[in-house]
């Protein structure tokens, strides 16, 4: 009602039993599509971890990691549409598990503490961080890691810069076309990581991975612009979108 085109949703599971949270969610997620035809742009499943006056073990409602993967399956399987985000909260082997039940949106490098990212060598970051950080990796690293699991990591806000917001980006998702948008940015943003950021490492691995996927290409229309627009990056051009 306020204009907001696009809500994301989450439950910081632990809080209170989780069947009622799960429950409560979907339910939250219906209600947006019936009454405005528009369901969450995402939904984000955090649990309750460690931090500086929080011991996850006093609360009765936490979940282990078996009932956890399945709450992310039955939330893909209920609202396929949605983007399903996974933070830093959990570990490398619950996020590489669960990468494959449907999360599409993953973090890296997160830093949760006030001032984390200005000042990353700050010895007093541990007194503000929001909670414990398990996966410590680079964002080097994860996205090695996500190439080398398969997977085609991208940076692309393509579509809230191009209006493509609310019933616009649900039309597109729904009718299984966002994929033309998707595949194409994801190959040109993460071309520009490669260039300006990642490790020589990564940057192999990546190489590799455009290659391949541009192979993939079935829209024949799409192919020759993508092609233009990865020499022009590696020429030091950016911002390119479909």
């Amino acid at each position: 009602q306020g204009g907001i085109d696009d809500v994301g949703l989450g439950v910081l599971f632990g809080l209170e039993l989780y069947r009622y949270e799960f429950s409560a969610l979907l339910m939250h997620a219906e209600h947006l599509e019936a009454v405005y035809g528009v369901g969450p742009h995402t939904i984000s499943v955090p649990r309750i971890r460690k931090a500086d006056d929080i011991d996850p073990s006093t609360f009765d409602n936490g979940i282990d990691d078996d009932t956890f993967a399945k709450i992310i399956a039955c939330i893909r399987i209920a609202v396929p549409y949605t983007g399903m985000i996974i933070s830093t909260r959990e570990s490398q082997k619950c996020r590489e598990r669960v990468l494959q039940l449907g999360i599409s949106q993953i973090s890296g490098g997160s830093k949760t503490s006030i001032g984390g990212d200005a000042h990353p060598k700050n010895e007093s970051e541990e007194d503000t961080a929001q909670f414990e950080v398990t996966d410590r990796r680079t964002l080097d690293e994860v996205l090695k890691w996500l190439m080398e699991l398969d997977y085609v990591p991208s940076f692309c806000t393509a579509c809230y810069r191009e209006g493509r917001v609310g019933d616009r980006f649900m039309a597109i998702c729904k009718e299984q076309q966002i994929h033309n948008f998707c595949h194409p940015n994801a190959l040109m943003t993460l071309k520009e990581y490669l260039e300006d950021y990642a490790s020589p490492e990564t940057k192999k691995v990546g190489e590799d991975v455009i290659k391949n996927e541009l192979a993939k290409l079935a829209d024949k229309k799409i192919a020759p612009v993508l092609n233009e627009n990865l020499e022009k990056i590696s020429q030091g051009q950016r911002d390119f979108r479909f």
